[in-house]
């Protein structure tokens, strides 16, 4: 059973539109859903995680810009609130993270502690 959530975090456009065309890449996989989270680790102790995944029934779901998205239920009080953007640039290039609930983040950008 999906439970739906309301959105815990945003997206800028420059991220919807990066994961739409990652999702029109050819042989995406239709049944994988935006995965947003945590993990231990990292320099500041917790990583974001990002990507593309299968859902567990340990999952909330959620959708932003027609993009399905899930998150693991013990996730939310780290990153509610939270912004993910994409840099096209040739001096940063990727998603970036900008989080309300971190205490202090490390220069990766990736990590962060609460």
């Amino acid at each position: 059973m999906e439970t739906t959530i309301n959105v815990p975090v945003q997206l800028t456009p420059s991220a919807v539109a990066e994961i739409k065309r990652l999702m029109q890449e050819a042989g995406f996989d239709q049944s994988q859903r935006l995965r947003i989270g945590v993990k231990g680790g990292g320099c500041s102790g917790m990583t974001y995680v990002l990507g593309f995944d299968a859902a567990t029934e340990k999952d909330d779901f959620f959708e932003m810009e027609g993009i399905p998205c899930v998150m693991d239920k013990s996730h939310g009080i780290y990153l509610i609130g939270m912004e993910v953007d994409w840099q096209g640039g040739l001096n940063s290039r990727g998603f970036t993270f900008k989080n309300p609930n971190a205490s202090k983040t490390c220069g990766c950008g990736t990590s962060f502690a609460v």
